[in-house]
């Protein structure tokens, strides 16, 4: 319907107005520069197969997260990017991995041969005594699972660079959901079939794809898979942190656009035509978010915080986005839409899509858990958000900005 950058920014200063699309903006600021660490952070790990000191180092491995993180900045800026081929036969290639060890799992499993895998380890594993998590780790660990539709983000910001995106871009999102549901259930059912929980989320947390490679009960199975895994997460991964920066770049342009952040973040370099000041203040946010790698031992423990850090931001942008779907309905009803969900309920002569009033309540009530169980996320989110409104409103202040320079779009 508006097919232009800025994602949850953009739905909610439609719906709403500047200042709840600059909140939106700001919490999506946070998920993405956190994606950037988080991913970055994720590397090492997997590239440890080739050299153990990359995942056992916490020294060594932040310095190269670091260091990739520093590489793709100067990437951004100059403008040179990945060609589509490379990123499409990345992905396409993972994919295929991962469905690859999820059938070898599965067959594995129901196989009364092979003792590693069997249904009853599974059983054991999930409902066993002491395996089953608390209710607010099962929440947690709920929020954590966000990460794995960073994508859904991420693709409406790539919208207005997109040809036919009312057609193109919900079928992208379909297929995406689709894929990532079958990848993640079944990587699941294997990897809790393969090794008890505390054993994935300790040894394994980082890179618990090669994890499973690992268990797999044949030699010659882990020696194919170990190295692919590796190579293959590793090269994801670092996409994954591209796609953070290029999304941080267009989402501060989009807002620097809107007045909504200081004119120095839509500006552009004069030969690379790139919003550098964005990339530079942004990548130094996510290097600050990956210096306690430094200092720690406990690399589970800094995973878990940047997990819950991201939660924090995505949540609510994404709480923020289903309640401005609503509004949309609600304000302007015969604006046209030339992509709907079934499933809507009549109020008042209003359409509104239960998805989104699940979608709302849902990530709200994630989102108060993580804020109320996470002192990590609590005290760093709230202060990001702080931050923000402050510098927001003395910008606005200072520029003789109006309270409310939003234009809706004509029904």
């Amino acid at each position: 319907m508006f097919p232009e950058a800025g994602g949850s920014a953009s739905f909610a200063r439609r719906g709403f107005n500047e200042h709840v699309g600059f909140a939106a903006g700001w919490a999506l600021l946070l998920s993405y520069v956190v994606t950037i660490a988080l991913s970055a952070y994720t590397i090492p790990p997997y590239l440890g197969y080739f050299w153990e000191p990359l995942k056992t180092d916490p020294w060594l491995g932040t310095i190269v997260s670091i260091g990739i993180v520093l590489f793709l900045m100067l990437i951004n800026v100059i403008g040179v990017k990945e060609t589509s081929f490379v990123n499409i036969g990345a992905a396409l290639v993972d994919v295929v991995t991962q469905a690859s060890l999820v059938v070898i799992g599965l067959v594995l499993l129901f196989s009364p041969a092979v003792r590693e895998f069997n249904v009853g380890q599974l059983v054991e594993n999930m409902f066993g005594a002491g395996n089953w998590p608390t209710t607010d780790n099962l929440i947690f660990g709920i929020a954590l699972a966000a990460l794995a539709y960073t994508g859904v983000e991420t693709m409406s910001q790539m919208a207005e660079e997109t040809l036919r995106p009312q057609i193109r871009v919900p079928k992208a999102m379909i297929l995406m959901i689709i894929t990532v549901l079958f990848m993640f259930s079944g990587i699941s059912i294997v990897a809790l079939s393969a090794m008890p929980p505390q054993d994935l989320a300790t040894e394994w947390a980082r890179d618990p794809v090669a994890g499973i490679a690992n268990s797999f009960p044949f030699e010659w199975l882990r020696e194919i898979f170990k190295p692919l895994v590796g190579v293959l997460a590793a090269t994801i991964l670092l996409i994954a942190t591209n796609a953070g920066l290029m999304g941080i770049s267009r989402l501060a342009f989009f807002m620097g656009t809107n007045k909504q952040l200081p004119s120095a973040f839509h500006r552009l370099h004069s030969r690379f035509r790139t919003p550098y000041v964005a990339i530079f203040v942004f990548t130094l946010v996510a290097i600050l978010i990956l210096l306690p790698g430094l200092f720690t031992e406990n690399t589970r423990g800094l995973f878990t915080n940047l997990g819950g850090l991201y939660t924090f931001g995505s949540l609510l942008s994404f709480a923020i986005a289903h309640a401005s779907i609503l509004a949309l309905r609600v304000k302007q009803p015969k604006l046209e839409r030339p992509f709907k969900l079934r499933g809507n309920i009549k109020i008042k002569g209003r359409e509104l899509p239960i998805t989104a009033i699940i979608g709302l309540i849902a990530t709200m009530a994630i989102w108060f858990v993580i804020v109320n169980t996470q002192p990590y996320s609590r005290w760093l989110g709230l202060g990001w958000m702080a931050l923000g409104l402050g510098l927001y409103i003395l910008f606005r202040w200072r520029g003789g900005i109006s309270s409310d320079k939003g234009e809706s779009p004509p029904e």
